[in-house]
């Protein structure tokens, strides 16, 4: 196996272990991103939710990124890179000059020369986008975007864990109050 294959299947394990230990969406997701980071030398990366309602991209987990860019304004899911949207995985060699990128003075003051952009999917609908940006120009391989396609995957799985957790909990918590308020006025009787 060769080194950056390792590297690969290291990062992938490391988050699928978290995945399957932990139902703190938060940590799942960072762990993620600095992973991705890591294993496939990049200058950054981040995760962003699509907003159903406003239709914007919003963070929920980035490495690597200045607040200044992070807060450089709304991320617009029909004018960045929208073909992601639509389930496609999208490389951009030049991502200051490229018209489907919403921000490029943004992207060129942040440094960042490349992006690969995934799609973060549940039961085929499209819930997000994972980011990846590099400092130098570079054309992605098959195995760095199988590799990163594998690790969004990851990240879609946590997400759904996370919210069916919150549901069930919500549920729960539902049933119970009815139980207590139940055995109260049963006492009263």
């Amino acid at each position: 196996m060769k080194a950056q294959e390792k590297s690969y299947f290291e990062s992938f394990r490391e988050v699928a272990k978290a995945v399957n230990s932990t139902l703190d969406l938060k940590e799942v997701l960072n762990l993620l991103v600095s992973n991705v980071t890591q294993a496939m030398d990049l200058k950054s990366c981040i995760i962003r939710l699509l907003h159903p309602k406003k239709r914007t991209l919003e963070v929920v987990a980035s490495h690597r990124l200045s607040k200044k860019f992070l807060n450089k304004g709304p991320v617009d899911a029909d004018k960045s890179i929208s073909d992601v949207l639509e389930g496609k995985t999208v490389s951009i060699h030049n991502a200051p000059e490229d018209p489907r990128v919403q921000y490029p003075r943004e992207i060129a003051e942040e440094g960042i020369a490349s992006i690969l952009s995934v799609p973060l999917s549940l039961k085929g609908r499209v819930i997000g986008v994972m980011r990846l940006f590099t400092s130098e120009p570079r054309e992605f391989s098959e195995e760095q975007i199988n590799s990163a396609e594998a690790m969004a995957e990851m990240g879609a799985i946590a997400i759904e864990n996370a919210r069916m957790h919150e549901r069930i909990k919500h549920d729960y918590e539902a049933v119970m109050e009815d139980v207590y308020s139940f055995v109260g006025y049963r006492r009263s009787l």
